[in-house]
């Protein structure tokens, strides 16, 4: 593991990277001892990785070699859509968000970090072009991996939230009959200020949306991706709304923050997702809060625990904390090493 191996290249467009993902590799991945499920299926390991990395199956082929279990198919949506233009992805110094709002700074050329502001806006391929490519990275995954399919509705005005639902419920039914073990619908990102950012803190809208995604999904469980919640009442309704219809709930979703260099700010002055080790300690908190709300709801929901996982001990933690899986994005992006260090320090104990 001393060798460095291909990363995703901040520097460059997202389409490069897309167009430029590295080959497999070979790696001899340690097993990771335990009992490792999600919705029923058997995993080789609780570590997964999220949406964001996994632009398309080369991705998911490459991390999958490296000791991740559960890939997450980078958003798809029922209609093309570019990337916001770079930087995508821009290094920060390091500062503990202990939620919404607080201005984070770049880090200055070379500077070592753990976090990063992300502006991708959820771009999509053509359906026609995504369908496929699903297709071929579930047939890439071995035994005990999974699939996951995140999908997002794409509004366009004076749609209302039943047209959000349908969209969302085709891109699901698309999802499933391309390949995905488990599909997710993608309820917040906080990158965009359209229809679709922030669906999860209205339970009204996202009860509508979860109805129209079961009754078009024949066998797949079906995810929710959600950010931040205000509070344990906001949660407790969500958790309460969904219930009938999930079976997993991933968070946390990035935690927003406004970025500045040197005095200016960025992207418009307009919050960006972070991402890394940043989020660590608020994100472990809102796995806390989760867990203890669908168990005293009695919720059939499992548990994704996503945000600032960065070692082993961060995942020990999650797990402890209730999580069923455990995603990392930031930590494999810049060390695809990651998992295999993870994974050897787990059997360990």
């Amino acid at each position: 593991m001393s060798h460095p191996l291909p990363t995703y290249d901040i520097r460059q467009s997202y389409e490069w990277n897309y167009q430029n993902a590295p080959d497999p590799v070979e790696v001899d991945v340690p097993p990771c001892p335990g009992n490792w499920q999600l919705c029923g299926y058997r995993l080789n390991s609780p570590l997964g990785i999220p949406a964001g990395p996994l632009l398309n199956s080369r991705w998911i082929r490459y991390y999958a070699a490296l000791g991740f279990d559960v890939l997450v198919y980078k958003t798809v949506r029922s209609r093309f859509r570019p990337s916001y233009d770079p930087p995508n992805l821009l290094p920060l110094r390091h500062l503990e968000l202990d939620g919404e709002g607080r201005e984070m700074q770049v880090a200055a050329e070379g500077e070592p970090f753990q976090s990063w502001a992300i502006s991708f806006g959820m771009p999509s391929r053509d359906p026609s072009e995504w369908r496929a490519d699903v297709e071929r990275a579930r047939k890439a995954l071995k035994s005990g991996q999974l699939l996951v399919v995140s999908v997002v509705a794409s509004p366009s005005e004076g749609w209302t939230i039943a047209d959000v639902a349908r969209d969302f419920a085709t891109c699901a039914q698309w999802a499933e009959e391309s390949g995905a073990h488990v599909v997710e619908a993608n309820l917040s990102c906080p990158n965009v200020c359209t229809q679709e950012a922030d669906l999860y803190l209205s339970w009204e809208a996202s009860a509508v949306i979860c109805a129209a995604i079961r009754s078009r999904l024949k066998q797949a469980p079906l995810a929710l991706k959600v950010g931040l919640f205000r509070d344990p009442e906001q949660a407790a309704q969500f958790i309460e709304a969904v219930s009938p219809y999930a079976a997993v709930l991933s968070a946390t979703n990035s935690i927003t923050a406004t970025v500045s260099d040197n005095g200016q700010k960025l992207f418009g002055g307009l919050r960006r997702g972070i991402g890394g080790a940043a989020t660590t300690r608020r994100c472990l908190e809102e796995t806390r809060m989760l867990k203890r709300l669908l168990d005293q709801a009695g919720a059939p929901i499992e548990l994704i625990s996503v945000g600032g996982v960065m070692t082993a001990q961060d995942v020990r933690e999650r797990l402890a904390a209730g999580a069923k899986n455990v995603h990392l994005a930031t930590a494999p992006m810049i060390d695809p090493w990651i998992g295999v260090r993870i994974r050897r320090e787990l059997a360990q104990g």
